[in-house]
């Protein structure tokens, strides 16, 4: 017994950080879809996890990428926009393609690309190193004025150039400002300190959260289908089937034919299910899959 409870408390918990905001519920889904239940009571910022081995914290996503690297924190979820902003020295795990987003220099309309040469433009923003950085590079002689939200009604008043994130575009159209150049692309990503990925038994248990979530990911995508096909139809049927490796095929009871099960993308379902009519499939069913792991 004693030596059980000295290897209990030699488990270390993994320590998350999850990003506040329009982010969070994205990511924590992605652990539901694991099989992690994330659980935030109202104004709390420790959220309860059904894991012993995880413990949770939600931060601002601009937080995340310096205290990472600091180190109390093994792993957080947060815009690689921000990592790039705070230049967090931190390891990307994987993207997770959520909330992509364009990080995007605008002007108004009226502000040809010319005008911007000839004298000192005003730039709001919120991302003063990205912004800076760019317009060095540009040189383009500024001044840049630090915003927090709604970076977009600055101009033309109290800015002549905007430097912010946009999804469709659609909020700066209704502004009135047009792009003039896209600095990055950015979506929400997993990353871990340098640190916990110093540490074999934190390491392994990132990469494990790491194949979870690429199977949820990976099942989001595609889709089930499963037919009957009588013997006569099946080498019609099953000759060229899209599947992950090669179909499932097993006897259909009374030797009567084959049952036949395909992993397949849902893009591909519209063109297909017409198709395995046409190729003899009959009782044809379409189900959502959870996880995928090749």
């Amino acid at each position: 017994m004693s030596v059980i409870v000295r290897l209990e408390e030699k488990m270390e918990k993994l320590k998350i950080l999850l990003p506040k905001g329009r982010i969070y519920d994205n990511v924590v889904n992605l652990f539901s879809g694991a099989g992690i239940t994330i659980k935030l009571p109202d104004r709390a910022y420790r959220p309860t996890v059904n894991q012993e081995d995880l413990e949770a914290k939600v931060m601002k996503p601009q937080n995340i990428g310096k205290l990472l690297e600091l180190g109390a924190h093994d792993v957080g979820f947060t815009g690689l926009d921000w990592i790039k902003e705070t230049d967090a020295d931190v390891e990307e795990i994987m993207d997770l393609g959520f909330d992509k987003v364009r990080i995007v220099a605008a002007v108004p309309k009226a502000i040809s690309d010319e005008n911007l040469f000839s004298k000192r433009v005003i730039v709001a923003t919120e991302y003063e190193r990205v912004a800076q950085t760019w317009l060095n590079e540009k040189k383009i002689n500024s001044l840049v004025v630090r915003t927090y939200g709604a970076t977009e009604v600055f101009p033309p008043d109290d800015a002549d150039m905007i430097i912010d994130n946009t999804s469709t575009g659609r909020t700066l159209e209704e502004n009135g400002l047009r792009i003039v150049d896209t600095i990055m692309t950015s979506s929400t990503r997993m990353f871990a300190s340098k640190e916990a990925m110093k540490d074999p038994q934190k390491k392994e248990k990132i990469m494990e959260l790491k194949m979870l979530f690429e199977a949820v990911l990976d099942a989001r995508d595609r889709v089930m289908l499963e037919m009957n096909v009588s013997r006569l139809r099946f080498q019609d049927l099953v000759t060229g089937l899209p599947a992950m490796r090669s179909p499932t095929v097993a006897p259909l009871y009374g030797d009567d034919g084959y049952a036949i099960k395909i992993a397949v993308k849902k893009s591909e379902v519209p063109t297909l299910l017409p198709l395995l009519k046409k190729l003899g499939a009959t009782d044809i069913l379409e189900y959502e899959l959870r996880k995928v792991l090749s």
